[in-house]
Parts: C-alpha cells; sequence; structure tokens
C-alpha cells in the first residue's frame, strides 16, 4: 500500500513541475506583454484569477469527459470576457494542448489509456488536422455551415447516451481494458476527427468519444484516457498553427493551461467514482448541449 502510494505521489511530481512553468511563463508574459493582441483587455489580477479558476473547470471536465475543455473556456472568455472570436478559438484551443498532456498523463498512470489506440488515432488524426487547417483557409466563409452539420451530427450519440445513461439497460456497459478494432479503421477515423479539428479550431473529444464507444465498441473508462491522450498531438498541431497565425493571446492561454493542468488531474483521479451509466448520462447531455449550440449558431441565436 505504502509503494502504491508513494507511485502515485511521484506521478504527480511532473505535473507539479508543468504547472509552475507555465505560472512562471503566464507572469512573464504578462509582465512583458507578450503575445498581447488587439481589441484585448489589459491582464490584471483579478482577470488572472478568473481565467485560472475557468482553466480549472474546463480541465476536470476535460479529465471526466475525455475532452480539452474548450466548450467551457472558449464561450467564457468570449462572451464574458470580450474576446474576439477567432482570438477565443485559437487561445483556447492552444490551452487544450496541456490540458490534453495533462489529463492523458493522469489517466495513463491511471491505466485508462489503449496505448495502440492512441498511436493509430494520433497518427491519422495529425495527418486531419494538417489538412483540416489547409481547407480552414478556403471553408472560413462556410464555418457556419459546418456548425450546422456537426450539431446535427451530435444529436444521435448525445440522445442514444442519455437514453442508455438513464434507464441502463444490461448489456449497455462494456469493460475491459482494450478498445477493439482493426488499427487502419482507427487511422481512418483520426484522420476524420483531425480534419474537423482544423477547419472548426474545437470538437476533436466530441467526435472521438461517441465515435470510440458506439463504432468501435470501447469501455467508458478507456475512451475517456485513451480520447483525452489522442488530443495531445491535435491540439499541438492545431493550437501551434494557430499561435504561428497570430490567433493566441498567449498570456491568457497559458493562465488557462495553469488551470487546467491541475483540473485535468482531478478528473482523471475521481473518474471511476462514477458508474459507466452516470458518465454516460453526464456527457450524453453535455454532447446535446453542444449540439443544440451549434445549430442555434447557424440560425443567429448564440447561448452560452
Amino acid at each position: 500500500m505504502r509503494t502504491l502510494t508513494r507511485s502515485r505521489w511521484l506521478g504527480q511530481i511532473p505535473v507539479a513541475i508543468l504547472v509552475i512553468i507555465i505560472t512562471v511563463l503566464a507572469v512573464w508574459a504578462i509582465a512583458m506583454h507578450i503575445g498581447v493582441v488587439r481589441d484585448v483587455a489589459p491582464m490584471d489580477l483579478p482577470r488572472s484569477v478568473i481565467l485560472v479558476v475557468v482553466g480549472f473547470f474546463a480541465g476536470v471536465l476535460g479529465g471526466l469527459i475525455g475532452t480539452g475543455g474548450c466548450s467551457v473556456m472558449l464561450p467564457i472568455i468570449h462572451f464574458w470576457m470580450g474576446y474576439p472570436s477567432a482570438i477565443a478559438v485559437g487561445t483556447t484551443l492552444f490551452a487544450v494542448i496541456f490540458t490534453a498532456l495533462s489529463g492523458g498523463y493522469g489517466h495513463l498512470i491511471q491505466r485508462n489509456v489503449d496505448v495502440r489506440a492512441l498511436l493509430w488515432l494520433g497518427g491519422g488524426g495529425v495527418l486531419g488536422v494538417l489538412l483540416g487547417s489547409w481547407l480552414f483557409t478556403l471553408l472560413a466563409s462556410q464555418a457556419g455551415l459546418l456548425g450546422l452539420i456537426l450539431g446535427l451530427i451530435f444529436l444521435w450519440p448525445a440522445i442514444r447516451m442519455i437514453y442508455e445513461g438513464t434507464f441502463r439497460r444490461a448489456g449497455a456497459q462494456r469493460e475491459g481494458n482494450v478498445i477493439p478494432g482493426a488499427g487502419w479503421g482507427m487511422a481512418v477515423f483520426g484522420f476524420l476527427v483531425g480534419i474537423a479539428t482544423g477547419i472548426a479550431g474545437v470538437g476533436g473529444g466530441y467526435a472521438l468519444v461517441p465515435g470510440l464507444i458506439y463504432l468501435f465498441g470501447a469501455p467508458v473508462y478507456i475512451t475517456m484516457g485513451t480520447s483525452l491522450a489522442t488530443m495531445i498531438p491535435l491540439a499541438a498541431v492545431g493550437g501551434g498553427i494557430k499561435l504561428a497565425q497570430g490567433f493566441v493571446e498567449l498570456s491568457t492561454g497559458l493562465l488557462l493551461a495553469a488551470g487546467t493542468i491541475v483540473g485535468a488531474q482531478v478528473g482523471a483521479a475521481i473518474i471511476k467514482r462514477f458508474k459507466p451509466a452516470t458518465l454516460k448520462l453526464i456527457f450524453g447531455l453535455y454532447f446535446l448541449y453542444v449540439a443544440v449550440k451549434f445549430i442555434t449558431a447557424f440560425f443567429g441565436i448564440h447561448i452560452w
């Protein structure tokens, strides 16, 4: 028991170091005004604290449901804190790099990651992000239509998850440590998810979670960990491109990242305290929210 406890404490050391590094970089970026973009209010102490707290809750959500937490961070900094939409998208995607790193590592420690699936999904996903980022320059004017399509697609897994999570039908839950399926099939699926991520800026985890559960019959816990770990290369490539294009407010991204690193660890640590049916209900409702948000945005109705 002492050995196990000790290994868990040792496993948190890289995360603690990463938090310290990110916090120092954030303070340095604020002091030097590095990465400050137009139409963004100057950074002050209350704003900094809010960003760290927002990042923390986004990280907890990401650690629980296997996403990067963009749906929490983006609307808050855009609608409530006044960041332009393009900057909000780029900055939150940049922060997701650290959410995925922390949460993916946490799930790996908890043995919630199928490494084989991660390699296939991540490899295909990176190629997809590169293609999607290029297509974005051609399809930027059709972003609303893309959001409508994504919203309609997400309705099906949302309704199915809510149904299974509510009635907890026998045989609806799967257990195990492996995601079944051919590697090439996972690579193709990862490639398609990567394209969506490159075009829309967010959405990798939203597609990965229901896809792995219903297309590949993956166990719920393993799905959460593998999905978040797969987001590491996708977010790194996509966020890096956004940074190079000037769509990242660096100090904001780093402060959000400091919060998400801790939050993702909390989410990964407590995930197995929830029954699979309960988790399905939680992220079924969450996916329903995302679907409604995408659909209503197409008609000019913006919900939080």
